[in-house]
């Protein structure tokens, strides 16, 4: 999220009244956020919302969620290339877990593709990118109070607070409903729920409760999850037994119109599959994405890639499970990969590049395989001191200098 003036000026003002962010915590520091609370009662009551129901819901939420706060203030400096969005998400672990998982519920989700017509494998996908199989759920640190978070949301961020405020009263009707107990209401930092990670609003919207115990489950039921995400997807149109799209070849030279075209058409202006097998149902429509330049993968999207966005409305998300779906099942990975300016490591591999920077000190996050921000800034703090290019890759060529070492 950007940093801009008027949330410092925000911020600020956070600091002298509420004693957030100067660390001070005078007895009138809360004052404001519990009258917020107070009125706010009226607006749930208006919506249906009984006092008993707030009064669970709010109980113990005394004072602003600092940390939601800084979250919602902060965005990376780093603006990750294309790669290495794809390389976080559809890696070696990311596969394996997600075969495991396909034969553990095999059996529901069989009954899920009967219900509702839509792919396990990209169900899995979904699964692994919002949540990486529900492991997230065991995390403290990430998981927080839904309706302290929002409540934070709503009265201190400006920019969120009618977002904040909806998904707030969405909450409240989710508890009244008995879906989840006020305990066990939570979410990330703006609100994104359970396995499959979904806000108040769609929740409400789209939950299923597909193993028959009378409550949608998405938190502690898989099968809840997993289903709910289906009913997101075939409610917006998911077309069953058809493919996202497919990675293709472009004819060298050749320029090629926005828009969308049959396959039969991309056929003939030169654009082939990737893997060299034919396209099945040239008629359908498809639209050309390039997402790291010419010399890049190239796919040709079709409808259910952007019925993925209804999910997360971004090219690479829907992108990712389409890619990991493929792999899932068996498919094979890109035939062309990404432009990195590195040599690529195994997901093996960067969990000991990890470990070995730990071991020297650079490093004190979790040995995940995931190079975020801790992972790029100990690379950097270790290259400058082994007199590399601090450019924070996670290279073979720095763990072999680590291995070194």
């Amino acid at each position: 999220m950007a940093k801009n003036r008027a949330w410092r000026s925000t911020l600020a003002g956070l600091a002298v009244s509420v004693g957030l962010l100067a660390g001070q915590a005078p007895a009138f520091a809360d004052a404001g956020f519990k009258r917020w609370i107070a009125e706010f009662r009226g607006t749930a009551a208006n919506a249906g919302i009984s006092g008993s129901t707030f009064n669970r819901a709010f109980a113990g939420v005394e004072d602003p969620d600092p940390e939601v706060l800084e979250k919602a203030r902060y965005q990376p400096e780093f603006t990750a290339p294309v790669w290495d969005y794809f390389d976080n998400r559809v890696h070696e672990e990311s596969v394996a877990v997600g075969r495991q998982m396909a034969k553990k519920y095999a059996s529901v989700l069989s009954r899920i593709e009967a219900r509702f017509g839509v792919d396990r494998h990209i169900l899995l996908a979904i699964w692994s990118m919002e949540s990486n199989y529900g492991e997230i759920l065991k995390n403290d640190k990430v998981m927080r109070n839904v309706v302290r978070s929002l409540s934070t949301l709503a009265y201190a961020d400006k920019r969120r607070a009618k977002f904040a405020r909806t998904q707030l009263l969405a909450s409240l009707k989710i508890l009244q409903r008995g879906d989840i107990d006020e305990s066990h209401l939570t979410g990330s930092w703006a609100g994104a729920m359970g396995h499959t990670q979904f806000i108040p609003t769609s929740f409400i919207a789209y939950g299923v409760d597909f193993d028959g115990n009378g409550r949608r489950d998405i938190w502690n039921s898989v099968p809840d999850a997993l289903a709910t995400a289906a009913n997101l997807l075939a409610r917006n149109g998911w077309q069953a037994g058809r493919t996202w799209g497919y990675e293709v070849s472009l004819p060298p030279g050749r320029k090629f119109p926005g828009g969308k075209m049959s396959l039969a058409k991309w056929q003939d202006t030169g654009v082939t599959r990737a893997n060299g097998k034919p396209f099945s149902q040239t008629g359908s429509s498809a639209e050309l994405k390039v997402l790291d330049g010419r010399s890049g993968p190239a796919f040709l999207a079709m409808k259910n890639f952007f019925v993925l966005k209804a999910y997360n409305n971004a090219d690479k998300y829907a992108l990712a499970v389409g890619l990991l779906a493929d792999e899932i099942a068996g498919y094979g990975g890109l035939v062309n990969d990404w432009n990195r300016p590195f040599t690529k490591l195994t997901f093996a591999e960067k969990q000991e590049l990890q470990k070995r920077l730990s071991i020297l000190g650079y490093y004190d996050g979790k040995f995940d395989g995931k190079i975020g921000e801790g992972s790029r800034g100990a690379i950097m703090a270790f290259q400058s001191k082994a007199g590399m290019s601090t450019d924070g890759h996670p290279s073979m060529e720095v763990l072999k200098t680590l291995r070194s070492r």
